[in-house]
């Protein structure tokens, strides 16, 4: 199956921030939106690309959020349309993972379910990050750390991750319990 190309391993790379990852995302959205229409409810910009100054990896990624998950070949169907293939092998089930063609920029793609705890994290974490520049020098130079260590090991790279991610949400939900945090428009 097309959807099942292995990807070639690239290293675990950290860069400064760019300017450029904004358009990347707006460029993205804007073909999303058109093969999506009012179906996707929410298409919005997270991770670390979306927080301005904050390094990253140099790969977008955007959270399509949908009223259901399901009929999944529609919507890998409207995905293929403009490039991206569903990765049925990813394990997490609370979402529906898409990726690039071989050869592509390298753009992951979340589909989550409007209103699920997964979507709210992925939203919070960006709202907080953006609102605390002060967390952005912790979680780089631990970023760096990792890909310096796992250079060639992706999954240990995310997972040297999990403990502080956890920690920034704890504190993300504090501050979204103390300023009434309300999720803005979506991004696209």
């Amino acid at each position: 199956m097309e959807n099942e190309l292995p990807y070639t391993t690239q290293p675990v790379e950290i860069c400064d921030w760019s300017a450029d990852w904004a358009a990347r995302f707006a460029a993205n959205a804007k073909a999303i939106r058109q093969a999506f229409g009012d179906h996707a409810l929410r298409i919005d910009h997270i991770g670390s690309t979306a927080v301005r100054g904050l390094a990253a990896k140099p790969i977008i990624d955007i959270q399509i959020s949908v009223a259901n998950l399901e009929p999944i070949d529609v919507l890998a169907g409207k995905m293929a349309a403009i490039g991206y293939l569903w990765r049925p092998l990813n394990t997490d089930l609370t979402k529906r993972y898409f990726r690039e063609r071989p050869g592509d920029e390298r753009t992951h793609i979340h589909m989550r379910q409007l209103g699920s705890w997964q979507e709210q994290w992925s939203l919070l974490f960006r709202d907080y990050m953006r609102a605390h520049a002060p967390e952005h020098a912790p979680y780089v130079a631990l970023k760096r750390a990792l890909a310096s260590r796992y250079r060639h090991d992706r999954a240990a790279y995310t997972d040297g991750k999990s403990e502080h991610l956890w920690q920034i949400i704890r504190r993300a939900d504090r501050w979204a319990a103390a300023s009434g945090w309300r999720l803005g428009p979506s991004d696209a």
